[in-house]
């Protein structure tokens, strides 16, 4: 059996996907990327090889993606989210026309074509509105976990209006409103329905076809989901591994490489945990759009 694997290490946490030659999804990992992102890359690694219940020297391919991608020292090759979100999507869902991904401090739009390759895109990576760390500063700001305010979301009568989306000042906008007396449900779902209404917004520029595929970390937000569907006036597709689409992507990648006889080169750059010393071997990078 050959396995490829993909590591997205994105900018809070880290995702690493295992794939049999089959296409199956063998082993899984998440983590917090944390300040060190060559040892979350590794750490994420090793857990979903773990995880498959094989050794990390019998998968053949790495390949690197997201915006730590220049730190899987260990890896094969790396590719751009952009692609890889692609891929991945096309696995899960193969009626994919548009995908949506959400992180912590970027969003995009990814036109895919039936194959899963990129016809266009577009990234909001100047600003966190939009963004996780947009809902992260609205949770702290009504002390609530980030897990919570989702479900929360969902109970608003009266949604308000925001009159700004940026992370930096939506803090002073809740506590108006909350001195005000509105409630956090109310709250919480205009601070979803902003986020929703900048977005497809931003999607819109490259065009948004059915079916409509929702990645990235912000995609375990029932609450985004729905506010998403209500602006966009069609369902999106979701599931339990929407946030790993992104490390599927890139481990489909991998396996391709692997099948088509590419040399591995796993056996010898995985440092063993006790031996790091944060040297690493070439990579070979892939930025393929």
């Amino acid at each position: 059996m050959i396995y490829g694997a993909g590591v997205d290490v994105g900018s809070t946490q880290t995702k690493a996907i295992v794939l049999s030659e089959d296409r199956t999804i063998v082993g899984r990992s998440l983590i917090n990327t944390g300040a060190n992102v060559s040892m979350a890359a590794e750490r994420a690694f090793r857990e979903a090889a773990a995880s498959a219940g094989i050794a990390p020297e019998r998968i053949a391919y790495i390949v690197g993606t997201g915006y730590g991608r220049y730190k899987v020292n260990f890896g094969n090759a790396q590719i751009t989210e952009i692609s890889c979100h692609a891929r991945g999507a096309n696995l899960l869902f193969p009626k994919t026309r548009t995908v949506i991904d959400m992180g912590g401090q970027d969003a995009k739009g990814i036109r895919v074509g039936e194959d899963g390759d990129v016809k266009d895109f577009v990234m909001n990576d100047k600003c966190a509105a939009g963004t996780g760390r947009f809902l992260s500063n609205s949770a702290e700001t009504v002390g609530l976990s980030l897990d919570e305010i989702g479900p929360i979301s969902l109970d608003a009568k009266k949604p308000v209006r925001l009159s700004t989306v940026c992370a930096v000042f939506v803090e002073s906008d809740i506590m108006s409103y909350l001195a005000e007396g509105k409630t956090v449900p109310d709250i919480l779902g205009g601070v979803h329905s902003a986020i929703a209404a900048r977005t497809v917004g931003l999607v819109r520029r490259v065009g948004i076809e059915p079916e409509v595929t929702f990645t990235g970390g912000v995609s375990r937000n029932i609450g985004m989901v729905k506010a998403l569907e209500e602006r966009l006036g069609m369902p999106v597709n979701v599931c339990s591994d929407s946030h790993y689409i992104g490390a599927i992507g890139a481990a489909i990648f991998a396996l391709e490489r692997a099948l088509g006889g590419e040399p591995s080169a796993v056996s010898d750059k995985v440092v063993p945990a006790a031996q790091q010393t944060g040297g690493s071997s070439p990579l070979r990078v892939i930025e393929s759009h």
